[in-house]
């Protein structure tokens, strides 16, 4: 993940460590990864042994971490659970990172979540792991705000850069096993539902600065948001925050294409202007040639989400049946 390269970068600079290994999963499994960080080339540029591992719970993986005998692990953008086996191997733990202010917003794709759900600000939470989900004891936290026309890609920038200052802020307390820690309150805080491509979909009767945090939500580097229109996904990459001035309609329809623009589109107040879109195939065109390529014209409408959808993509509701992940 992003937040991985900043704090690998800032270690291999760092006078007070020697990185004597660098973990991350073979590059098959890497690369289906949203916003995968090449760790690999990193390490072989600094000449560090990288291993490359799926699963880090295996007495094979805890024995072979043991034997280098380390001082301390810093995990980030890992997605899955370290078990109690090996958080004990290192000397003075191990350091980890969610990119939300815990115990808010525990779970996956927090800065997606904060962004969609129209928030402002949104952070950085170091922590000394658990075998919980993000339930460790905190060392420090960096809150980062939200711009209206950030996107997730570059809050999670700010959000690696944050991780990466805190990392380098407590290294030597955190050398010595003398780091602040300040326990959470289970009882306290949210677990985010998972997201998966399906979920872009964009309900286009929403509010229109709602369909513009959606999008900013989900474009690159993750799979984007779309619209269905005449059976086929269209993915929209990127929106204008929208003034209030703009023409309305039924939600969904095409209402304009302005050739030095993009392509205007009805929600349910007003309208969002698109200036990036695609085939699911694509990647990002700007949009109003892309739509005449396409056929999109005024008149064409994208189509309703059934309401049961519309909860589950904003996490209020169950998937579904028949609706795939």
């Amino acid at each position: 993940m992003h937040e991985a390269q900043a704090a690998l970068t800032a270690l291999l600079r760092s006078p007070l460590v020697r990185v004597t290994a660098v973990i991350t999963p073979p590059d098959e499994n890497r690369n289906r990864l949203s916003g995968a960080a090449d760790l690999p080339g990193a390490a072989r540029a600094a000449g560090v042994p990288l291993l490359r591992e799926n699963e880090l719970n295996t007495p094979e993986m805890v024995a072979r971490i043991q034997a280098l005998d380390p001082d301390l692990m810093v995990v980030v953008g890992w997605t899955r659970l370290l078990g109690p086996e090996l958080l004990s191997v290192p000397r003075y733990g191990c350091v980890g990172f969610h990119a939300s202010l815990l115990p808010r917003h525990r779970g996956r794709a927090p800065v997606n979540w904060a962004i969609l759900r129209g928030e402002r600000v949104t952070g950085n939470t170091m922590m000394m792991l658990d075998p919980g989900v993000d339930t460790g004891d905190i060392v420090d936290q960096r809150a980062v705000v939200i711009g209206p026309e950030d996107t997730c890609g570059t809050v999670y920038d700010r959000v690696a850069q944050a991780g990466a200052d805190m990392l380098l802020a407590h290294l030597p307390a955190l050398l010595t096993g003398t780091a602040p820690r300040r326990p959470q309150d289970p009882a306290e805080g949210d677990v985010l539902p998972r997201r998966t491509p399906a979920m872009g979909i964009i309900d286009w009767d929403r509010p229109a600065s709602a369909v513009h945090d959606w999008v900013r939500a989900l474009t690159t580097p993750y799979p984007g948001a779309f619209g269905v229109l005449d059976g086929e996904r269209v993915m929209i990459w990127r929106t204008l925050p929208p003034s209030g001035d703009e023409p309305g309609g039924p939600p969904g329809s095409v209402l304009a294409v302005e050739p030095d623009r993009g392509v205007l589109v009805a929600t349910r107040t007003g309208g969002v202007l698109v200036t990036r879109m695609s085939s699911p195939s694509e990647p990002p065109h700007p949009a109003a040639p892309w739509s005449l390529r396409a056929g999109v014209r005024p008149g064409h409408r994208f189509e309703a989400v059934p309401d049961g959808v519309a909860r589950w993509v904003l996490g209020e509701g169950p998937r579904p049946e028949g609706v795939t992940r």
